[in-house]
């Protein structure tokens, strides 16, 4: 049964200004239970991080203030803004019980101060005029103590304190410009056909130079969001690299787009899926710093992108009986979590609420929201720098993606960015073990055992990736010294398969392996709530492939989530294949490893691969349509869709 604070989330229609203001104090009112008594420290949970208890605490103090700071800053009124205020006396005091303690180097107190610097940039008179003036001492001597970083440095140039160094502020800054990767031209006229972009549009990267790793920090959770957000209030100080930092954001949204789907949610891929709407953050600080891009946007379609998202997360069951933001994605799940996910983490979320700050005359209030602009639907593109096609064909957004990875050990990483599709519908799975299918959350990648499926390997690290003539996206990996798989993955452009997508693997091994490769997991429950059952296909309407009919190479799988289905394609006779023909079966996932399906069922293809001189050759296709914000079931047709398989382009044919 939903909690009170859920059921009044679910029916806040998020349309207004308004309305957001009440979804916020539903998020921040709960946290009044759990906080200190001097206000400096909320305690959510008895989870760990690879950090201190206390940073932990501060953490929960902290991120809540990214939608306080911009409430209060536009005009707002929250009724417990004093025990924030209450909190910086105590936090920042050496001598009081709940003292937040000094920085040290790599210290997580460093990452907070960016929420307290933002608020006392934007909220100045609600949070610091208030202090006494030995608490206002303390404040900066604290904040000072890493006045290295853009946001505690401006925190304390707004506050006219002497510990705000413009020297070691702006070293900051360039540090932060060396993971930009370019500028480039913004693409047009896309509808229908792939695209590269070779130069880049706006892209900073979230890791060190040489890893390719383009996650939701290297836009919303971090880097363009700090970037916009200072481009506004450091505008008069710094105008040219103000300047440039707009002109990134205006390039970056051409791109940022199509990680939406039209109906709210985002496709979840990368680390720190936990913050959830933050995803939808830059749409807010595009407002907040003025920034309208060109070419799709309107200040209707910007607030439409944040909204619908805001409007998604608002029906899923993400807080916990007590209105507390959850660990985990659509439901509490630790499995997901990286090891620097302490309870009050997800509050990260809070930072999409900064259209808050805007006054009621701002054009992004002003402005009747627009759907996602229709240009852009039905319509697969190619992002160069992260090596991703992204796709909304068949009403079905995700991506295909080959090259990508986290720069050091990180918590389930390959599931993260190894896999070879992440989607807006059926999200991700990660694993709760590694000794059977059912645990090793194997859905959208080529699992392989040498040890008769005892234990299983991913893809982790890719070798070579890159676009290939436009059409698709080749890599290899090495699970093994002795063993190369080299995959192709071609995304949907035809529409009279645009449910489909198609994956090739050439397998070389010097040892003898079996192979399970998933497609889309999907809810694996009926609609009475018990376990779902086989859904073979009806011999009348089997698929024909490559004009041979099939039916053990194959699974497919619906449910009031959608169809997903997986098919082994037979191709032409002149094409040899080592491998015997793979084998469909429904794989009923371990529980809660689906980041958005705690109970969830995956169309899998079984196979084996010999030990050799000679390669094992697979063609796959994908199928996948999921049930569409308001109906209640696939669309129609769905069937006959399904009966339609494409072809294996020929340049793929080894």
């Amino acid at each position: 049964m939903a909690s009170s604070y859920s059921r009044s989330i679910q029916q806040n229609p998020l349309k207004t200004r308004e309305h957001l203001k009440s979804f916020l104090e539903e998020i921040l009112n709960p946290l009044e239970r759990h906080t200190s008594p001097g206000g400096a420290l909320i305690r959510l949970g008895n989870t760990a991080t690879h950090y201190d208890e206390r940073a932990a605490q501060l953490e929960t103090f902290s991120r809540p203030l990214w939608a306080l700071g911009s409430l209060l800053a536009g005009g707002g009124y929250f009724k417990g803004t004093e025990r924030w205020v209450k909190g910086f006396a105590s936090g920042t005091n050496p001598d009081h019980e709940e003292f937040w303690g000094n920085m040290r180097n790599k210290d997580q107190r460093m990452v907070e101060c960016a929420a307290i610097g933002f608020t006392l940039s934007v909220a100045k008179e609600h949070v610091w005029d208030p202090l006494d003036e030995g608490a206002k001492r303390n404040f900066e001597k604290w904040l000072g103590g890493m006045n290295d970083k853009v946001f505690a440095n401006l925190g304390l140039s707004k506050v006219n304190s002497p510990h705000f160094s413009p020297t070691r502020m702006k070293a900051d800054l360039d540090h932060l410009d060396t993971f930009y990767l370019g500028q480039g031209k913004v693409h047009k006229n896309i509808r229908r056909r792939i695209y590269t972009n070779k130069e880049g549009t706006g892209w900073s990267r979230d890791g060190p130079e040489g890893v390719r790793q383009l996650d939701y920090y290297s836009s919303s959770f971090a880097i363009q969001y700090a970037q916009l957000v200072y481009s506004k209030l450091a505008e008069k100080e710094d105008p040219e690299r103000c300047k440039e930092y707009r002109q990134r954001a205006n390039l970056f949204a051409a791109h940022f787009i199509h990680f939406f789907d039209p109906d709210g949610p985002a496709i979840p891929f990368g680390r720190s899926s936990t913050y959830r709407f933050a995803q939808a953050s830059f749409w807010g600080a595009l407002a907040f710093a003025d920034v309208l891009p060109d070419g799709v946007f309107t200040w209707g379609v910007i607030k439409g992108l944040l909204l619908r998202n805001f409007r998604y997360w608002a029906k899923q069951p993400f807080l916990d009986t007590d209105g507390i933001v959850t660990l985990g994605y659509v439901y509490p799940n630790h499995n997901m979590l990286e090891n620097y996910n302490s309870p009050g983490s997800p509050y990260w979320c809070c930072k999409s609420f900064i259209p808050l700050s805007l006054p009621e005359s701002h054009p992004f209030w002003t402005s009747v929201e627009e759907p996602y602009p229709k240009v852009l639907l039905e319509t697969t593109i190619g992002l160069d720098h992260p090596l991703q096609f992204v796709t909304n064909m068949g009403e079905h957004s995700f991506l295909l993606s080959s090259g990508q990875k986290c720069h050091y050990p990180l918590r389930h990483a390959a599931q993260k960015y190894g896999k070879l599709a992440y989607s807006a519908s059926f999200g991700f799975s990660v694993p709760v073990g590694n000794e059977s299918l059912e645990e090793i959350g194997g859905d959208s990648t080529l699992a392989l055992s040498d040890d008769g499926g005892e234990t299983w390997k991913v893809r982790r690290d890719t070798l070579d990736a890159k676009f290939v003539g436009n059409q698709w996206l080749q890599s290899s990996w090495k699970p093994w010294p002795d063993v190369q798989v080299d995959t192709w993955l071609i995304p949907p452009t035809n529409p009279d398969f645009k449910a489909w997508h198609i994956r090739a693997h050439r397998i070389k091994t010097g040892r003898n392996l079996i192979s399970a490769e998933g497609g889309w997991a999907v809810y694996g429950q009926r609609e009475d709530g018990r376990a779902l059952e086989d859904f073979p296909a009806d011999p009348q309407t089997n698929p024909t492939v490559q004009g041979k009919l099939e039916k053990e190479r194959m699974a497919l799988t619906k449910s009031s989530a959608g169809v997903s289905g997986i098919i082994d394609l037979v191709v032409p006779d002149d094409v040899r294949v080592v491998a015997p023909p793979r084998k469909g079966r429904a794989v009923r996932l371990d529980a809660n490893s689906n980041i958005i399906f705690s109970r969830a069922v995956l169309p899998t293809l079984m196979g084996e691969h010999p030990a050799g001189e000679e390669v094992s050759k697979l063609y796959t296709a994908v199928f996948g349509i999921p049930v569409r914000d308001g109906q209640k079931d696939v669309r129609a047709g769905w069937e006959k869709e399904w009966e339609k398989v494409p072809p294996v382009p020929k340049g793929v044919l080894f």
